[in-house]
């Protein structure tokens, strides 16, 4: 069963979308709520499997959301939803790390095939891509200076704080079953967030993480 989690600030659309993945086989609406900070609450107790987030309107603050779900819970797939699918906007949703960004013109079936391909694991925007070369120019343009400028843009978003309490914990020989009772949140929760931590400070082992994490000041050993 798909967990779903859905956010926009039109009722209408907000109420259809929950219809039609609600009546779909294999799909629960978990949630169905308004753009702004009430789609956090019960974020890392319960997170969906995918939150579809309009991103329309309050001066990017869907943007700033999707990417807020994403730190709370690196498991959660996002499909954002606009009505200018240009190309400034797919860049950033590829920024923000959604799985998918769709135009609102899109069909029932389209959005049904895009929560269903996050959920496994797949990254439809990515086809976006190959027929937008001028986006795909300005996300090497990013990496490429995310290379040589420390300061550069950060495309892939630093340790949130959250991920720095739990690397704390890493560092002082806790498991993950002891950080999710310190923490009062589910193990997988954790295991989500050590794997965002890792992908993140480009390393292969928690204790590898913990060296990165010192040398670059992130965190200290008293």
């Amino acid at each position: 069963m798909i967990r779903v989690l859905v956010v926009s600030q039109q009722s209408l659309l907000r109420y259809g979308i929950e219809h039609s993945l609600g009546s779909t086989e294999g799909m629960e609406v978990i949630g169905s709520v308004e753009l702004n900070d009430s789609a956090l609450i019960g974020i890392e107790t319960s997170p969906p499997d995918v939150a579809v987030v309009d991103v329309d309107g309050y001066n990017g603050y869907g943007l700033s959301l999707a990417r807020r779900l994403r730190q709370r819970s690196p498991s959660i797939g996002v499909v954002l939803l606009t009505s200018t699918p240009n190309d400034d906007q797919l860049f950033q949703a590829l920024k923000v790390q959604a799985a998918a960004c769709l135009d609102k013109e899109s069909s029932t079936e389209d959005l049904i095939a895009a929560v269903e391909r996050t959920a496994r694991g797949e990254h439809p925007i990515n086809e976006s891509l190959a027929v937008r070369p001028r986006v795909a120019e300005k996300v090497l343009s990013q990496f490429q200076k995310l290379a040589w400028q420390k300061d550069a843009e950060d495309i892939m978003s630093p340790l949130t704080p959250r991920e720095i309490e739990i690397l704390n914990y890493i560092a002082k020989g806790y498991l993950n079953k002891q950080i999710a009772m310190e923490l009062g949140i589910s193990e997988q929760t954790i295991k989500n967030h050590v794997t965002s931590i890792l992908r993140k400070l480009n390393a292969n082992a928690r204790t590898e993480a913990v060296v990165l994490a010192i040398k670059q000041g992130v965190i200290s050993i008293n």
